[in-house]
């Protein structure tokens, strides 16, 4: 996650470092969805240095972790694979993510699939994280945060570099990344090939996955083209039940995917995807003052998980009754596949204004996503007639946004902004697996404006603001009737902020208050075609004051920490609970309950020593407070608190062809804390009895990676 604590320590000479690699300007099309310095939101940017410094195959949402109100957790234990990233409490479906600019956030599930992304952080520049609903960015509504990340910056020397590490739990990542630096003044190229691979802390929950990047540009000084391929392609094993509370005590690392098949777990329950993207830029500069930028791009999917499942019935899955001698056979154990097969495809543009006391954007995007759901059965012990889609279920979703930013000086102290943005949304979902007739057809407008001011003197700035954010149900929302339709839920968002920046110290305080209306969230209610699916809650609220400091004691000393004390509650929730007993559900009433997910307290600090010339200490460390797993504010139905320690040794030189070595070795949780930052929870009544039933994801305990970069 991403540190704005300690990243206004480390920061400003990282990003001094990166800096002499590549260019120090954001590119056009990055910086129409930032937030500048000044914009009056709370924001942590997070430059190649800093990134290079941990990057040794943990997925990206662990790169962030010690970033201000930022939890992350992992299917198999050790940040590879899998992963989730929650700030303020929100989860990933709430948070907007682009590729420079680009929308990547799963338009129907809302989910940004890192997995599919392996190694991008090798080829990342920088990384902005925006708290709250931000500036209008472009995809989907951002209700907790925005991720922007940046591979568009350029390198102008050549360099050709090797990134390899290995620990723990038999984990390896190796990449080779070359770069022709800027030829001839006009030409560069980059390219990066990457595998990572790992057996996971939780048993069999092994990760094998590869990747690439290229990107080519010409530069001048009107107009830059720039041209970026890449590829993700991961097959994981699945470990996405959890660990229940009883194995939890005894063998918290067993894995249930695959256990249906009698003796051994079936060796391929497996994930596998392949995401393909395609991003071009086209960038003009009219005059110093005034640009234009405009992309296009294609993003194509495809992938499946496979099962085993024991005792199916044939006509569950369109299949024919098979005649084993004189008898019918109705049941098999079968093996299937759930597949995806999507395209996301259109563009982005921003056109931008800077003069002496006025910034002026306007800028949107238009693009088109084109999903199958389909599957098949591949194998059936009782026989197969052939392989058939058993289900194919095809949904298309168009979106449409348009924003106008206006940043103007007021004074030489006082800046003003307003942020303005429309967004258009027409969805058709076209079944869905249990429930193939259930046809949806939607269409959504939305308004987000954005006020704020900021007023700066000397060291000091502060900045008030107001946005305003809508966003569109999930597709899994949608399963009930037409009756029970959900609405789009809508965030009011009022941040405050108060910052002081000396040359060797920092600190910064701020305050929001984010209220939802029609969040929708979990209630255990059934809907009356028989699912469980999210239901909107009328009102509910974020309340919080996030933290950060930095000081420089010493030249050898640097001190970095953050902390976010939050109140995280539901105005009034009622709880659904299936009745096995009677039939039907009992319903419980709780008045200002925990939002679940959402700790009070959550906190990191980093202590870097730099005892000797190019060597480096970091000791790292992170607290979250009490989480709930669901919205009753029962402890018996919560992950405990937690607190992790890591330290992080580097030690560089340079010498005759070898421009840069980092030898990089991290211990992660010094202390072998048993810990779970995420589950789920279900209850039932029967025999007159509520049964809770409760699953974690355990993160591994004290583990290690040790990595090798060389750059030429």
């Amino acid at each position: 996650m991403k540190r704005i604590l300690i990243a206004a320590s480390l920061a400003a000479s990282l990003t001094a470092q990166a800096q002499k690699d590549s260019s120090a300007l954001e590119p056009v099309e990055v910086r129409a969805v930032r937030a500048n310095a000044t914009a009056p939101f709370a924001k942590t940017n997070i430059g190649r240095a800093e990134i290079d410094r941990q990057n040794l195959g943990q997925d990206l949402p662990f790169l962030l972790n010690q970033t201000p109100s930022v939890v992350v957790n992992s299917h198999a234990g050790n940040g590879v694979g899998y992963t989730g990233i929650r700030i303020r409490g929100t989860d990933g479906t709430r948070i907007n993510v682009t590729l420079n600019g680009i929308p990547y956030n799963d338009a129907e599930s809302g989910i940004s699939y890192f997995v599919d992304l392996p190694d991008f952080a090798s080829s990342v520049g920088s990384i902005q994280i925006q708290r709250g609903v931000g500036t209008s960015s472009n995809g989907s509504g951002a209700f907790g945060a925005t991720i922007n990340l940046s591979s568009n910056e350029v390198n102008r020397q050549p360099y050709a570099e090797s990134n390899n590490s290995y620990g723990s739990f038999n984990t390896w990542k190796n990449n080779i990344r070359v770069g022709s630096g800027l030829i001839g003044g006009h030409f560069t190229t980059d390219l990066r090939l990457s595998r990572l691979s790992s057996d996971g802390y939780i048993d069999r929950a092994s990760s094998n996955l590869k990747s690439f990047y290229f990107s080519t540009a010409y530069l001048s000084d009107k107009t830059d083209v720039r041209l970026n391929v890449f590829s993700g392609k991961e097959k994981t094993y699945q470990a996405w039940y959890g660990v229940s509370e009883a194995d939890l005590k005894t063998n918290r690392r067993v894995n249930y995917a695959g256990t249906e098949k009698p003796g051994d777990p079936y060796p391929n329950e497996t994930d596998n995807f392949q995401q393909d993207h395609i991003q071009l830029f086209f960038t003009h500069r009219f005059t110093p003052q005034l640009n234009a930028n405009i992309a296009g791009f294609f993003t194509n999917g495809k992938g499946y998980y496979e099962e085993y499942r024991a005792g199916e019935d044939y006509a569950s899955y369109g299949l024919p009754y098979p005649n084993v001698g004189p008898d019918t056979t109705f049941a098999t154990d079968l093996v299937r596949r759930l597949w995806l097969r999507n395209h996301f495809y259109g563009t982005v543009f921003s056109l931008q204004q800077q003069s002496a006391h006025t910034g002026l954007t306007l800028g949107g995007a238009l693009t088109r996503f084109v999903n199958h759901h389909y599957g098949e059965v591949i194998w059936a012990e009782q026989g197969l007639t052939g392989i058939n889609d058993y289900y194919n279920l095809p949904a298309y979703k168009t979106d449409f946004n348009i924003y106008a930013k206006w940043q103007q000086d007021l004074s030489d102290r006082l800046q003003f902004f307003a942020d303005a943005q429309f967004r258009s949304i027409d969805y058709q979902v076209n079944g869905f697996v249990d429930h193939p007739e259930l046809f949806i057809s939607r269409q959504y407008h939305f308004f987000n404006p954005k006020l704020g001011l900021t007023y700066h003197h000397d060291r000091w700035q502060a900045y008030a603001s107001w946005s305003v954010a809508n966003k569109e149900p999930n597709r899994d929302d949608f399963e009930a009737g037409q009756a029970q339709l959900p609405q789009p839920e809508h965030l009011d968002d009022l941040e405050l902020g108060l910052e002081h920046r000396q040359a060797r110290s920092s600190w910064g305080i701020n305050f929001y208050y984010m209220k939802y209306r029609n969040q929708l969230a979990l209630t255990g209610q059934i809907n009356d075609v028989g699912s469980y699916t999210r239901t909107n809650i009328p009102k509910s609220y974020r309340i919080g004051a996030e933290l950060q400091g930095m000081t420089m004691p010493a030249s050898w000393l640097k001190i970095a920490a953050n902390l976010t004390l939050s109140h995280n509650r539901i105005s009034d929730f009622t709880e659904y609970i299936d009745d096995y007993d009677l039939g039907g559900q009992k319903t419980f009433s709780y008045t200002h309950p925990d939002l679940a997910f959402s700790p009070d307290l959550v906190g990191g600090a980093t202590i870097t020593l730099l005892p000797a010339s190019g060597l480096s200490i970091d000791l790292l460390s992170k607290y979250v407070s009490r989480q709930y797993l669901d919205n009753t504010s029962n402890d018996a139905r919560s992950l405990k608190p937690y607190f992790t320690e890591d330290a992080r040794v580097i030690y560089s030189f340079g010498r005759g062809l070898l421009r840069k070595v980092d030898v990089i070795f991290q211990l992660y949780n010094a202390f072998d804390r048993k810990y779970e930052p995420n589950g789920y929870t279900y209850s039932y009544y029967e025999n007159s009895r509520l049964n809770t039933e409760n699953y974690y994801f355990p993160m591994a305990g004290r583990n290690w990676m040790v990595g090798l970069n060389i750059r030429l």
